[in-house]
């Protein structure tokens, strides 16, 4: 595939050796996009070579790997970014400005992350469905490690404790397990408190129809809905109405924000930066990292942000597939 690329794209060197690639080309950037259980291993090679790095999710298979790559990259003064383009789609990029401008009345007091994946997907649930020896089911989280970071990442960028309590329930669908596959987990219900008793509840499904990825933050002052499928951003205020009103005005007022978004998303698609939701988070997201490493200023995603995600993921493997994990 190297060969086919490097042809296709009049790219004057492909490598099969990372080692050889760092020591003749001498990257300033090296994605990584292998299997995650080469993540960490990858990760510090290129860092110590001198390369800052995207890395394809999970950033890597442990909190325990991923804070020496973020140790790494402080002590080389190189710039880390993990692939969580989900974060950066027109309609997040909107809600994290509103929450900065004090929408809600400071930090969110409560958070609902819901993300949903289709296991019909040919290219890439029923290769790993078919192939007991898949490299997915291989890892500690199996399917969930693939796959959960991205609503994850959502709730952690709003959380501040190192350490936030997690409570995690999981299990296998009356459809997988009918397809014996009971092995796998692929239904997960998780309660997230932070320190300062804030919460979040985050809930992955694979049976839900249809597949839903939505994000609800809820504030002192207002709350905001972001709907990833649609790209749609819904802002709850606290109007008050007169009596019956409530029934007649608020739909009106919900109906006119619903005519914003499609004006929003009009305006993107005119100005061809309207891909695919999770594509446009990817363009923003590569051009906001490569922005901090020319100009020397903080990565799109912290490390903070990065460390809690990952936490938070071992704390629910550790609770949903204990005897994967010890």
């Amino acid at each position: 595939m190297a060969a086919q690329l490097a042809d296709r794209f009049s790219v004057p060197h492909r490598f099969t050796d990372v080692r050889a690639m760092l020591d003749e080309s001498k990257p300033d950037v090296v994605h990584i996009t292998t299997p995650p259980t080469s993540h960490y291993a990858l990760s510090m090679q290129c860092l110590t070579a001198g390369a800052n790095i995207y890395v394809e999710k999970p950033f890597t298979l442990t909190t325990d790997e991923a804070r020496e790559v973020i140790a790494l990259a402080a002590e080389k003064d190189l710039r880390v970014v993990p692939g969580h383009n989900g974060q950066f789609t027109h309609a997040m990029v909107r809600m994290r400005e509103l929450v900065a401008s004090g929408y809600l009345g400071g930090k969110p007091m409560h958070m609902e992350s819901l993300y949903c994946y289709d296991l019909s997907n040919p290219v890439y649930a029923q290769a790993m469905l078919g192939n007991r020896d898949h490299w997915v089911r291989k890892l500690p989280g199996s399917l969930l490690q693939n796959l959960i970071s991205h609503g994850v990442a959502r709730v952690a960028e709003f959380l501040e404790s190192d350490e936030p309590e997690v409570t995690a329930v999981g299990f296998t669908s009356n459809l997988l397990d009918g397809l014996g596959h009971g092995d796998i987990i692929d239904e997960v219900r998780v309660i997230i408190k932070d320190g300062d008793r804030s919460t979040a509840v985050f809930t992955f499904s694979t049976q839900i129809k249809p597949e839903l990825h939505q994000f609800r933050l809820y504030g002192r002052k207002n709350s905001l809905v972001v709907d990833d499928d649609y790209q749609v951003l819904v802002k709850i205020d606290d109007r008050k109405y007169r009596s019956y009103l409530r029934y007649l005005v608020a739909p009106v007022h919900f109906a006119a924000q619903y005519a914003k978004n499609a004006g929003w998303n009009t305006r993107h698609f005119l100005r061809r930066q309207f891909f695919f939701p999770y594509d446009s988070g990817m363009k923003t997201l590569l051009e906001d990292f490569y922005s901090s490493i020319e100009r020397g200023t903080p990565a799109p995603i912290s490390p903070g942000e990065i460390l809690r995600t990952s936490i938070i993921m071992d704390r629910i493997f550790e609770q949903v597939r204990p005897a994967a994990i010890s």
